[in-house]
């Protein structure tokens, strides 16, 4: 079992509790209860990045305010996203304080995205949920099937893309930019929508990750766990149709 989202690997399943647990157990992994805790998830979400949002003013000089939930957002997201992935049983309490720091970080971007392109936030909220339930119809339906080869490829390219922006990161601190894929040009849109088509079918691997999981009778909690990375796969999906779009309405 392989997946491109980091929180749902190879081995997530494996040996979680020392207890057998059964399918059909109330203690077992539900695929209702997951999506419950996804819905629960992207409420609070929602709800942080509504107030950041309203936080933010901005100024002939630029944004006054969103520094702070943009970094500490994406600081304090980045830290219970790794404590989640190491202790998946805490995932109950970290899962859902994860939502809310996210909804930060995403209510000021979003809010400085809007302010530039207006109307570029209500677009990408659209394509990021109606890519998730076009494909969750695909998956369910069986059009497209998460087999050994699909889930090596976009392991692949998603490992690809974390190095290209892992390195864009470090060179921006030299003051060095990779040239072309973060312009708006032919290059730069082709870029991102790679990233998003690659963003996007990562959901067909949580969704197959999630099933399996349901299928082996994890325990309960991993239901939080499955909403987790259901969600960190939402917010990088997102934040992708931002950058294309501001892209697209750039040239």
């Amino acid at each position: 079992m392989r997946s491109g989202n980091p929180a749902l690997k190879e081995s997530t399943f494996l040996d979680l509790a020392s207890g057998t647990v059964v399918q059909g157990d109330s203690q077992a992994m539900t695929l209702n209860g997951t999506i419950n805790k996804t819905g629960v998830l992207l409420l609070l979400c929602v709800i942080t990045a509504a107030f950041a949002w309203n936080q933010v003013e901005f100024t002939p000089e630029g944004p006054v305010g969103a520094a702070p939930y943009l970094w500490g957002g994406a600081i304090g997201g980045l830290v219970l996203a790794l404590v989640t992935v190491f202790k998946k049983t805490w995932a109950p309490v970290t899962a859902p304080l994860y939502a809310i720091v996210e909804g930060f970080f995403l209510g000021a971007i979003s809010a400085m995205y809007n302010q530039y392109f207006d109307g570029i936030v209500m677009q990408a909220v659209i394509l990021t949920f109606g890519t998730l339930f076009a494909l969750l119809f695909a998956y369910r339906s069986g059009l497209i099937k998460a087999t050994e080869n699909f889930k090596l490829g976009i392991v692949a390219a998603t490992g690809g893309i974390f190095l290209v922006y892992l390195a864009s990161m470090v060179l921006g601190f030299f003051g060095i930019q990779i040239p072309l894929i973060h312009e708006s040009g032919i290059v730069g849109i082709g870029f991102s929508l790679f990233v998003v088509v690659i963003a996007a079918l990562n959901l067909v691997l949580d969704f197959d990750f999630i099933e399996t999981g349901v299928e082996r009778g994890a325990p309960k909690y991993m239901e939080w766990y499955g909403a987790f990375g259901l969600l960190v796969t939402l917010v990088w999906l997102y934040v992708e149709f931002l950058r294309l779009l501001s892209k697209l309405q750039s040239r």
